[in-house]
């Protein structure tokens, strides 16, 4: 038999599918985001970009920026009760209220 892929993202069907109205690639505008140290910020993978994609099961969560690494963002975030450091491009994270 062979053996089932075990990619970044796999299992990913619908949490990385785009509704058909926002298909495509999005503005560029949104690579150019940024955001301060300390303020707080949203996990919003976008599929259309590949390149500093955070893994799936950061989807959705609220973290704090705490640095810049390149073009990309330091964020922390909890997962239960541990603290992890997300490395993700702006493309992928969105100002949480």
């Amino acid at each position: 038999m062979v053996q089932t892929s075990r990619g970044f993202r796999r299992k990913t069907r619908n949490i990385l599918s785009k509704t058909p109205r926002t298909k495509g690639m999005t503005p560029i505008t949104h690579e150019f985001r940024e955001f301060a140290v300390g303020e707080k910020v949203s996990v919003v993978i976008d599929p259309a970009v590949h390149y500093g994609m955070p893994h799936m099961r950061f989807q959705g969560k609220t973290g704090v920026v705490t640095g810049k690494q390149g073009r990309a963002f330091v964020v922390d975030l909890y997962v239960g009760n541990k603290l992890k450091t997300v490395v993700a491009r702006p493309e992928h994270l969105k100002k949480a209220f």
